[in-house]
């Protein structure tokens, strides 16, 4: 089943029955470093880099009240399963805040080394945060030998999306915290790479998408990975 819908996240959200998913992994938007200012000389990197705006936004859609959009995730799941929250370090501690008001706990804090940099005259990132928490008791993962910090190569070239992540880091968020045939909900879904790694996976997927442009593009690539799509609350 994949379940995908060009909509508002935290209305869409409020349609989805009490503790009815089994496990969220979500890259939601969020306030953005500033590679370098644009007055200054220093343009090396940043200047075709996705925070080159300079306004603290990476897209047009990027404000979003992370306390509606926690709540209802929280809700919607069931007790003892997981969410991932990607973040970066300006956001963190915030979005650790707000999670823990409305009732997750934190389980811990993953690391995503990837093979490429934003360019920052501060430390130039390679590497990206993931809040692994939980709602209710302790389940332990299916692979407890999995490391906190992990390195999956990013996207790069003709990328489908300007934060576009890694199919085989999803899948490995999603195979330590679901079993086949569990339903994974992505509320800000993006290019679908949380999608196209459910149907690797064999895990039932919801998928809610704002921008009309990458929801198209996360219809296309979810149906390539496999068979038809259909619109928004109809099944695949």
């Amino acid at each position: 089943m994949i379940d995908l819908r060009n909509a508002d996240a935290i209305q869409e959200l409020k349609t989805l029955p009490n503790e009815s998913v089994d496990l969220v992994v979500t890259d939601p938007p969020y306030r953005t470093i500033s590679g370098g200012n644009k007055n200054e000389k220093w343009k090396s990197g940043w200047a075709t880099s996705v925070l080159y705006r300079n306004d603290g936004k990476i897209f047009d859609n990027n404000n979003v009240n992370h306390l509606e959009w926690l709540q209802e995730c929280y809700r919607v799941l069931k007790p003892n399963t997981h969410i991932y929250i990607m973040t970066n370090v300006l956001n963190l501690f915030e979005l650790q805040s707000i999670a823990e008001k409305v009732g997750f706990k934190l389980h811990n804090l993953l690391v995503w080394e990837k093979n490429t940099c934003n360019a920052n005259r501060w430390y130039m990132k390679n590497c990206e945060y993931t809040l692994f928490m939980r709602k209710g008791e302790a389940k332990t993962i299916n692979n407890p030998s999995s490391k906190t910090v992990h390195q999956f190569n990013n996207p790069v070239g003709n990328k489908n999306h300007p934060t576009e992540k890694p199919i085989d880091l999803m899948k490995f968020y999603i195979e330590n915290s679901s079993n086949e045939n569990d339903i994974v909900l992505d509320p800000f879904m993006g290019s679908g790479s949380t999608g196209v790694a459910c149907k690797e996976l064999n895990r039932n997927f919801i998928g809610i998408e704002l921008d009309e442009k990458y929801f198209n593009t996360a219809r296309e690539r979810i149906e390539n990975t496999n068979t038809q799509i259909i619109k928004k609350g109809s099944l695949i």
